[in-house]
């Protein structure tokens, strides 16, 4: 058997848990304006986008009210409004620096329903292109990135 070393992982497998039982990442890292450190793409009035850290496909990131709430439906008319215009200005940026076939567009609310941050409600964009499955999810339960979390960040910070 051969092994695929990705020592980034142990960062996610240490202490991801950890961090969103202690405290809302989607709420700490704003607040401590290291934008390039924290993959933070954008930040508009209400809402902000950020690079996922443990991303399914480069590019994978996530839009995210300042204000710790749970699901939709809590959204003001002004956070949900400028929340899915920046959801349209992340897909022309991604276009842009990574020319995709394609995207998922997710919502998990709630733990059962796969949220890893559950309580603090976000939408993932995850560019696809035709082909990007490979066997290694299937044989490995891993997945490969082609491109480091920081080049990714480069590529789309001018984008925005």
């Amino acid at each position: 058997m051969e092994h695929i070393w990705a020592p980034w992982r142990i960062q996610y497998i240490e202490n991801a848990w950890k961090e969103k039982r202690d405290k809302c990442i989607l709420c700490e890292k704003p607040k401590q304006n290291q934008d390039a450190q924290n993959y933070i793409l954008h930040r508009g009035g209400k809402n902000f986008i950020i690079l996922n850290a443990y991303p399914y496909n480069p590019g994978h990131l996530m839009i995210a009210p300042y204000r710790h709430i749970a699901s939709p439906e809590e959204l003001t008319d002004e956070e949900r409004n400028e929340h899915f215009a920046l959801l349209s200005r992340s897909l022309e940026a991604l276009r842009q620096a990574f020319n995709p076939d394609g995207f998922n567009i997710g919502i998990n609310l709630g733990k059962v329903a796969g949220a890893g941050i559950a309580d603090h409600f976000h939408t993932h964009v995850v560019p696809r292109w035709l082909g990007d499955t490979n066997f290694m999810p299937v044989l490995a339960s891993a997945k490969v990135l082609p491109e480091a979390l920081a080049s990714t960040y480069q590529k789309l910070k001018s984008k925005f």
